[in-house]
């Protein structure tokens, strides 16, 4: 039997029992259960069994383990149970965390998976992707991804990319017609589109030859390596200072070791102790912390209509400088609507229009010609201006399906971005006629004639004056223009060369009123020191009109538009950028350069897009913003960030979400690193002041169980401060562990020490070394674990609320009571060395575990009075 591209679309339909009214649904049921869904079989997911187990390979876990081996070979049951419990409850804390990933990474991928236009009991619907089966009539346009494999059944213009299956880099032209020969490798298959390729330009439709596995990228799948997560660069920088501390402790270890040994004290019980305290002075969980609070905060953000589809991105938006926006959609609420028609040279209100006026019926049915949005079941499906013409026909009985089966389109040349014009041929009243609809400086030089009720007559510069008046006053209330045109063809195909000799009909004028929030959007970014920028393809007119309105636009000089950008060199744009907030009448072209000029300027810049073009300035922006309404899949692909709701006020609230979960991840790790430093300080002074050791190897185990990952944790998720939109973007390039962030560690990390020195001191006064160690103990938990409420934010906690993070709270509840427990419990005392305290010393200890807290409260509140 012949193959798909050996067959002409007539029989490919034949064979598979396809009619051109499409499938019916009892069709997909049965072709469903037959093919199964549209799905690549996804490499075998790690059990949890292994992911568990491969929580133990970390070094410090292996290390904790040969101490425990060694602990219960020399008959120090306790000390192992304690140690094993520290290590099994880690790893499944690891396990828990990597599976609540892969499920957030699932329904990531669930909020993102492409749309599919298809034909279905003669109704052309959308439907996700994987719902595609074999026989769909599937509908392609510029911008759309290739869902399915499939035989061409018409093709105007069509351009598809087939890079990720041939490595060809330039977009492969297609056609309808049968080839003869057999075994054609795939990039010669000019007949057939293939899954995982994109359309660069023109229009198709396709019936749907494979699906899933059984396509051409299905059968290489299994061949793929499942790529490797990548760390965040904050946990790379994490991992690198870890290093560094590693290597600090473990000098520390040693030095406190081998003191230990001189004086005397056994060497495995040293042993023992240098390598409890290498455990708790390191904070190991730092990774995992990061990564489950930037996990809490992709989902907070979908919840918002933020999908971050990549994890890095919600670092870097705390740092954004420049938002470069789209005007449509984005700013405005992308629901375009007639306003005005010039038309037989006047201008009529929409809702004023005659429909028993020639001149002014034919404007509105060739704006229905030349146009492929429809209505479906209530839903819109096109692009914003044609839809906009589209309901204009409606509002007086033009439905556009029955129009343009009555004068049927023979060929077309598709809309493009760089001419800026569409043209379809049409059988209009047994001639064939070519109407050209687009942008009105474009069309000027392409206009003849006019039409007018008095007839068809030469276009004179009185006719250019009027309508350039007309166009100008409709530009500056921020209305868009669309011209309209013809001209009768003897032939059927058509190409750019003959958009020309055309009779001007009218001018439509409609508006995207800008969203009601963006105006507060703006303004929010302005006093947070980020430069809001529109670029448009739109007039300069029209986009400084809707500029003015929302706040972007201060001064008529902040707007330049395309043509401007090409007489810049890239060091002019570079001297110039910052002095501009509107770019209009922009190409992709100038869309990359304006974004690279900011960067240059080092600025950290968002760019937002929708167009198959806008990828190259997406991916070069430090955040890609793709639209998930408007925006092609090719725009989602290239985008680190997609917005369900298109709407610029969503962009500003995730730059907040980012700053925010930026400002929690350091508020958690100073927590962490100024408590793991008060231990160290108090170790250091009993080892250079010969005294005893201060703790036992199961409190230090204890600490750093019970009073580092749980609050860190819930430092945070702390809700996200009004205040961060008022301070300055944050340099991506400025260390974390700076001189300032050290330097409060440290200060921190000495008021812990000094607290548990004192206890310690009070309890060696009594003779009796075990109670000295368990005051020391006691202190630097609880002074720990009410350090977490000190280490919420840079703020007093009496100003942001000493109860609007029950996260911190449940953290210290737990750590209270497991303390308690240790402390009060028979059968845990003995395990934990732990000698009884009095009521007077226990007091004593609540007093000295809150004077760190305390000053550090006191500080804030004198700090920020004088700001």
């Amino acid at each position: 039997m012949s193959e798909f591209h050996q067959q002409s679309s007539v029989e490919v339909m034949d064979m598979l029992d396809v009619t051109n009214e499409g499938l019916s649904d009892y069709d997909v049921q049965i072709r469903q259960e037959e093919y199964g869904f549209n799905e690549l079989e996804e490499s075998k997911k790690t059990s949890t069994l292994a992911v568990f187990f491969g929580q133990f390979k970390d070094l410090l876990v292996i290390i904790l383990l040969v101490a425990a081996s060694i602990s219960f070979l020399l008959g120090e049951v306790g000390s192992t149970i304690v140690i094993m419990i520290v290590v099994i409850l880690n790893a499944i804390l690891g396990t828990v965390q990597h599976i609540k990933a892969e499920q957030s990474l699932d329904n990531l991928k669930a909020l993102t998976s492409p749309v599919a236009k298809v034909l279905r009991n003669n109704q052309i619907v959308e439907i996700l992707s994987e719902e595609i089966v074999v026989g769909d009539i599937l509908f392609l346009e510029a911008g759309d991804y290739v869902s399915a494999d499939g035989r061409l059944l018409e093709s105007h213009n069509l351009l598809i990319n087939e890079s990720s299956l041939t490595g060809e880099s330039l977009a492969i032209a297609k056609s309808t017609d049968p080839i003869a020969e057999d075994n054609v490798p795939i990039a010669d298959k000019n007949n057939m589109v293939f899954t995982g390729s994109f359309v660069t330009n023109g229009r198709g439709t396709v019936i749907v030859t494979s699906i899933g596995m059984d396509t051409e990228i299905g059968k290489i799948a299994n061949l793929l390596d499942t790529a490797k997560e990548k760390k965040t660069p904050l946990q790379v920088s994490l991992d690198h200072f870890g290093e560094k501390l590693a290597l600090g402790i473990t000098i520390i270890c040693l030095f406190i070791f081998t003191i230990d040994l001189v004086r005397g004290r056994p060497l495995v019980e040293s042993f023992m102790f240098a390598v409890s305290l290498a455990v708790a002075a390191i904070p190991e969980a730092l990774s995992s912390i990061v990564t489950i609070v930037l996990a809490f905060g992709t989902q907070k953000m979908a919840k918002e209509n933020a999908i971050i589809r990549k994890l890095y991105a919600v670092e870097s938006l705390g740092s954004v400088s420049v938002i470069c926006s789209d005007k449509t959609g984005t700013l405005t609420q992308n629901k375009m609507a007639v306003q005005h028609v010039y038309v037989d040279q006047k201008v009529i209100p929409y809702n004023q229009l005659n429909k028993d006026n020639v001149i002014q019926e034919k404007c509105m049915i060739m704006a229905l010609l030349c146009n492929d949005a429809v209505t479906s079941d209530q839903k819109e499906i096109g692009d914003p201006t044609e839809t906009a013409l589209v309901k204009l026909g409606r509002a007086y009985q033009l439905h556009e399906l029955a129009v343009r089966e009555h004068n049927p389109r023979i060929s077309e040349i598709p809309f493009d971005s760089d001419r800026k014009l569409m043209s379809t041929v049409n059988r209009i009243n047994q001639q064939n006629v070519m109407i050209t609809k687009g942008a009105l400086d474009v069309l000027f030089s392409k206009i003849v004639k006019i039409e007018t009720s008095n007839g068809i007559s030469v276009f004179t510069e009185e006719h250019r004056k009027k309508i350039e008046h007309v166009n100008r006053n409709f530009s500056k209330n921020g209305l868009r223009v669309i011209a309209i045109a013809y001209k009768n063809i003897g032939k059927r195909t058509i190409d750019v060369d003959d958009e020309k000799d055309l009779i001007f009909v009218g001018l439509i004028a409609m508006m995207d009123p800008p969203r009601e929030e963006s105006k507060a959007a703006v303004e929010s970014c302005i006093k947070a020191g980020i430069k809001p920028v529109m670029i448009t393809g739109d007039h300069k007119i029209t986009a400084t009109a809707i500029a003015k309105q929302i706040g972007i636009l201060k001064s008529p000089s902040e707007a330049i538009e395309g043509y401007q950008i090409e007489e810049l060199t890239d060091e002019e744009l570079q001297d110039k950028v910052q002095d501009i907030s509107v770019y209009a009448r922009v190409s992709p072209e100038h869309k990359l350069r304006i974004v690279k000029a900011w960067q240059e300027k080092g600025n950290v810049v968002a760019m937002t897009g929708d167009g198959v073009n806008d990828g190259p300035a997406l991916k070069q922006a430090d955040i890609g913003v793709a639209m998930g309404i408007t925006g092609t899949e090719v725009a989602k692909d290239a985008s680190s960030m997609v917005l369900t709701d298109d709407n610029f006020s969503t962009i500003v609230k995730s730059i907040s979400n980012g700053r925010s979960l930026y400002a929690n991840i350091k508020n958690a790790i100073m927590f962490l690193l100024s408590g793991n430093a008060g231990a160290i300080f108090v170790v250091l002074y009993a080892t250079v002041f010969g005294l005893p050791v201060p703790f036992a190897p199961v409190h230090l185990l204890f600490i750093n169980l019970l009073t580092d990952s749980l609050p860190a944790i819930a430092i945070g998720l702390e809700p996200h401060s009004k205040k961060i939109m008022k301070e300055k973007p944050r340099n991506i390039h400025l260390p974390l562990l700076n001189k300032k962030f050290t330097t409060q560690v440290m200060i921190e990390g000495l008021l812990i020490a000094i607290s548990t020195i004192i206890a310690f001191r009070m309890g060696l006064a009594t003779g009796d070394t075990i109670t000295a160690t368990t005051m020391a103990f006691t202190t630097l938990c609880l002074s720990r674990l009410v350090h977490g409420f000190n280490s919420r934010s840079k703020e007093s906690i009496f100003t942001i609320g000493v109860f609007s993070n029950k996260y911190t709270w449940l953290a210290f509840i737990i750590g209270v009571v497991c303390l308690h427990l240790v402390l009060f419990m028979p059968w845990l005392t003995g395990v934990f060395e732990v000698a009884k305290l009095s009521g007077l010393q226990l007091g004593y200890i609540y007093v000295l575990s809150f004077i760190p807290f305390l000053v550090n409260q006191w500080f804030k509140v004198l700090y920020f009075r004088g700001r």
